[in-house]
């Protein structure tokens, strides 16, 4: 079984000057401990493009994350920039991510149209935008759970990567 590392930065002005308990984080641990995977790091910043970019950035580029998820900042209000800093910093798109998460969520409430949550990939880790909400950010998880294992093997360069296909 590959262990994965993940990353969980939740972007909240109110949480981040501690005057909302961020929800979607401890919503988020504990779905990817129940995985057997584990959570290396975790942080709470506010809706502010150059810091969520530097920690993407930093988290990233660190290698020891495998995947870097964020919650929050993904929807219309101007102070929603996460989606903004993911594709300012990574490489390469994986759309697909983002389009299976949509989907699934437009099958629950027509407020999915309004996700501009993007997912990608930063040298040999994936980062993924999720809703700021616990319900949607964990429903939006479990949509591309089964595929996390084998893309991070991808990234890895795991040989056992072909033997999952």
């Amino acid at each position: 079984m590959t262990v994965l590392r993940f990353g969980i930065l939740t972007s909240s002005d109110r949480s981040s000057r501690d005057e909302r308990a961020d929800a979607s984080g401890p919503a988020l641990v504990k779905l990817v401990e129940s995985q057997g995977w584990q959570v290396a790091r975790q942080l709470i910043l506010p809706d502010d493009l150059r810091e969520l970019r530097q920690a993407l950035i930093e988290w990233a580029d660190e290698g020891d994350l495998d995947v870097i998820l964020t919650t929050g900042g993904t929807g219309f209000s101007p102070r929603d920039v996460t989606p903004e800093a993911t594709l300012s910093v990574i490489e390469r798109q994986a759309p697909g991510l983002a389009e299976a998460m949509r989907a699934d969520s437009l099958s629950k409430t027509p407020h999915a149209m309004l996700s501009r949550a993007v997912a990608g990939i930063r040298g040999r880790t994936l980062i993924l935008n999720l809703p700021g909400s616990p319900k949607g950010a964990v429903e939006n998880l479990k949509v591309v759970l089964p595929v996390l294992a084998h893309a991070v093997e991808l990234l890895r360069e795991d040989p056992q990567a072909e033997a999952h296909h």
